[in-house]
């Protein structure tokens, strides 16, 4: 039997990781948070001094690196949850997200994970329903009024997060779109609660048919 799979996407500020959480949580399910690798990837750039413009070097270390993102966010041993969203990491991390030789280490290392969980996985990101698992069983794009997003990411704000959306859906590599046949949910004004109420009723009906 092929492995149960909720993907998630959807632009920054969308809802992604609360709902992922959640929905994870009540099914009883595995989570993934794909973002975070990226953003753990990019801060062991940066804390080395490595140039994440340059392609084959930020390839190798994302090939080399160990990588977990439970309970929390490590990279080769050492806890990073706390450091992944800074303002330095947020400027750079679409920069190596847009890296096809990175994306191509990240999507195996996804694919490994989700083959393992017994029960499931809720993954979330940006090219999860349309590259890493286009089979899912159930896919999910989460979208959301800037203003919205913008307070959602507090001291981020709406310049930054537009500027990465721009990064996100015109990068060459995997670009944010919606996949045709996903569950559109727009989360604007809604709970994370009644979302997730959402998608598992989806669920239930994609396991019924």
């Amino acid at each position: 039997m092929s492995a149960r799979i909720i993907a998630i996407d959807g632009p920054a500020g969308s809802g992604k990781s609360s709902v992922a959480r959640a929905l994870a949580a009540a099914l009883g399910w595995s989570f993934l948070d794909t973002g975070a690798m990226y953003r753990a990837v990019t801060l062991e750039a940066l804390r080395h001094d490595i140039d994440v413009h340059d392609e084959g070097a930020m390839a190798e270390l994302a090939r080399r690196v160990t990588l977990t993102t439970l309970p929390r966010v490590t990279i080769n041993g050492r806890d990073v949850e706390d450091e992944i969203r800074t303002d330095e990491v947020n400027v750079a991390v679409s920069t190596v997200a847009a890296n096809p030789l990175v994306r191509t280490q990240m999507v195996r290392r996804q694919r490994d994970f989700a083959a393992a969980q017994p029960l499931g996985t809720v993954v979330e990101g940006r090219d999860i329903t349309t590259v890493v698992f286009p089979n899912a069983t159930v896919k999910v794009f989460l979208t959301a009024s800037l203003e919205e997003r913008a307070r959602r990411r507090g001291e981020e704000g709406a310049a930054s997060v537009a500027r990465r959306d721009d990064a996100d859906t015109t990068r060459h590599a995997s670009p944010l779109r919606q996949a045709d046949d996903a569950l559109v949910l727009d989360t604007t004004g809604r709970s994370v609660e009644d979302v997730v109420e959402e998608v598992i009723e989806c669920l239930k009906l994609k396991t019924l048919s």
